[in-house]
Parts: structure tokens; C-alpha cells; sequence
């Protein structure tokens, strides 16, 4: 039970982690669209570019840090397993554009590194998690 404990208290961190992080860039986004995009050196020239990032980095991104809170709370290892899968598919995304276009530069190699460690820290998580809850319950369950 207490090691059951340990790994959801983990996980918790996990994702308050990474609420915390795609909630900043959600905000940066909804109050100063432009910053966002100064982080990959693009200019945003006009209402609809604007609308773009404040749709898909604020609205898009609160939406998901709200899924990700109800996660937090109530189903940390989906959260987990969920988070492994979103940071994986940012990662994912950058090597496409390695492949395809070539090189990344400092800003994407950086953050290529951290969403990969981002899903493969998600993944541990919901693998041990997943994993003690399901001995616990054969631990618990009658005729075992």
C-alpha cells in the first residue's frame, strides 16, 4: 500500500509539473501571443495569425491543462499514460521536421531533449503505477 502511495504522489508531481508548464505558455499566449512566437523568431503580422496562437496555445493549451487537472486528481496514471503520449507526439513532431527539413536549431534540440525525457519519465510512471496497483489487487482479491 505504501509503495502504491509513493508512485501516485510521483505521478502527482509529474503532472502538476507539467500543468504548470503548458499553463504558462497557455497564458503567454492568451495575454501576448507574439511571445510565444518570438521563442521560434516568427513574426505574427496580422489579426488572424494572432487568433491562431491565442486559439491554439490558449484555448487548446487551457483545455488541456483542465483534462490534465482532472487527471491530477482523479486518475493520476491515466494522467500519466496520457502525458506520455502528448510529450512523445511533441517529440515526435521534431523528428519529423529533422527528417524532412533538416537540421533543428538550439530552440528545438533543446526541447526535443526535454519532451523526449518528459515521455519517457510519463511512461515509467504509468508502468509502476499500473503495475503495483495491479499486485496490490491480487495481493487483496479472495482466493489468491
Amino acid at each position: 500500500m505504501k509503495d502504491v502511495k509513493k508512485w501516485v504522489i510521483a505521478t502527482r508531481l509529474y503532472l502538476g509539473f507539467s500543468l504548470l508548464s503548458l499553463l504558462s505558455v497557455s497564458m503567454m499566449a492568451l495575454f501576448d501571443p507574439q511571445s510565444v512566437m518570438d521563442l521560434v523568431g516568427v513574426k505574427l503580422t496580422n489579426t488572424d495569425a494572432l487568433s491562431s496562437i491565442r486559439g491554439v496555445y490558449g484555448g487548446v493549451g487551457i483545455t488541456i491543462c483542465l483534462s490534465i487537472l482532472y487527471l491530477l486528481i482523479r486518475h493520476p496514471e491515466k494522467g500519466a499514460g496520457f502525458l506520455s503520449i502528448f510529450w512523445g507526439a511533441y517529440a515526435f513532431s521534431r523528428l519529423i521536421t529533422l527528417i524532412s527539413d533538416g537540421p533543428l536549431g538550439d530552440f528545438g534540440n533543446q526541447w526535443l531533449l526535454i519532451e523526449s525525457i518528459m515521455a519517457v519519465i510519463g511512461l515509467a510512471l504509468w508502468v509502476q503505477l499500473n503495475s503495483r496497483r495491479r499486485k496490490q489487487k491480487l495481493v487483496f482479491q479472495p482466493g489468491f
